[in-house]
């Protein structure tokens, strides 16, 4: 668990506003702490499982919250991911230009079937 002195560290170095302590920035950043305090523990207690358990719920918590501002607010995820030095948006940015790839070969392929239909058309 983090102590309030580096949980305030934290809060002020990633708030959007003066009041800000619950935005998605200030969640992930939060959280990765936390996943690399449970990580160092778990090194050295292998055994402890209910910790590991914890480990997970915030490893997919903090998931789907960075899912949540890629999809909000890029350039905030991307500051974020690159300030934290996560891995995850190396993986979502591949994921995303993947997608975008897939979406222009398929405009690609609907323009290339317009174009039959219309020679089928004028051949008629």
């Amino acid at each position: 668990m983090l102590d309030k002195k580096l949980k305030e560290k934290i809060i002020k170095k990633f708030q959007t506003h003066a009041s800000d302590t619950g935005s998605p920035e200030v969640q992930i950043a939060i959280l990765t702490e936390e996943i690399k305090e449970l990580t160092k523990h778990l090194q050295e207690h292998r055994k402890d499982h209910s910790s590991r358990r914890g480990l997970l719920k915030k490893v997919s918590e903090r998931r789907r919250l960075l899912r949540y501002l890629q999809k909000e607010n890029e350039t905030s995820f991307m500051d974020v991911a690159e300030k934290l030095k996560l891995k995850i948006a190396k993986k979502m940015n591949e994921d995303k230009a993947r997608e975008d790839e897939l979406s222009r070969l398929a405009e690609a392929r609907m323009e290339d079937e317009i174009e039959a239909a219309a020679l089928m058309e004028e051949k008629k």
